[in-house]
């Protein structure tokens, strides 16, 4: 990429390989499941991330995965919206939806296996976006995430609004206040009017126009130090990823390096 070019320019020659990348790796394993079922591929599923595999690595694709964790990993001391310490090896970015099931899917039964294994270990963090694809109830629901986080119950609104699927009038504003209330939110008019307030809008689009740079389309989507994961993968997927770009982290030097204290 010539030096010349504007960051973003740059951001958006990173974020199409991205959405190339996915899209591709995405296909394949649809096509391989349909043969596999003796089906053909036309019948294969099509539910947003529903797919994905780990690609083939060489030293162009590190560079790019580095380049994208420079660019995404946020690493900001007390992100309410992030669990694990700034300055872990490994940063997973999740762009999520709060209608979306896989995202829930992944919130249930990957995401606590992985704070066991690796966050408390201090080998990881997790940092979530708001990224809602479903229009304005799950904007809504953005929001009131956001909303959770600035009184310190970002965490437990997130697994309340995932521990079933809602969709629609579940999302109201009064439904999302009696979930705060369960989710121990502790001021619930502070908490509506943050729901409703500018700046969890612009804390939501900045997580969209996140996403959108890097060719973000479906949801949940990930980040493992920049090395895209599309789909709620099994558990296994995602340890193997972390374990891969520790050793990676390690070999370089490049414990908690690339956006630590943004």
């Amino acid at each position: 990429m010539p030096t010349s070019a504007s960051p973003t320019r740059k951001v958006a020659a990173v974020g199409a390989v991205l959405a190339l990348v996915v899209a591709v790796i995405a296909i394949a394993v649809a096509v391989g499941k349909a043969v596999e079922n003796g089906r053909d591929a036309s019948a294969a599923p099509t539910a947003p991330g529903a797919a994905s595999v780990e690609p083939q690595e060489d030293a162009g694709q590190q560079k790019l995965y580095d380049d994208l964790a420079a660019r995404t990993s946020r690493r900001t001391a007390g992100d309410p919206l992030a669990v694990g310490k700034p300055d872990a090896p490994v940063v997973l970015v999740e762009y999520a939806d709060y209608q979306c099931s896989f995202c829930g899917r992944f919130t249930r039964e990957t995401q606590p296996a992985l704070v066991k294994k690796f966050v408390d270990a201090g080998t990881l963090r997790i940092e979530f976006r708001n990224f809602p694809v479903f229009g304005a109830d799950s904007e809504r629901a953005a929001r009131a995430s956001w909303a959770a986080g600035q009184q310190g119950k970002f965490w437990q609104l997130h697994d309340e609004l995932y521990a079933e699927t809602r969709k629609g009038d579940a999302l109201a504003e009064d439904k999302l206040v009696e979930l705060a209330r369960t989710a121990g939110v502790p001021d619930l008019a502070k908490f509506r009017a943050d729901l409703g307030g500018p700046a969890a809008q612009t804390a939501l689009k900045k997580d969209q126009d996140e996403g959108y740079q890097l060719g973000v389309q479906s949801t949940p989507s990930f980040l493992v130090n920049g090395r895209p994961i599309a789909g709620a993968q099994e558990t296994q997927v995602f340890e193997q990823a972390i374990e891969q770009a520790a050793a990676q982290a390690g070999k370089s030097g490049k414990h908690g390096g690339a956006g630590a204290g943004k």
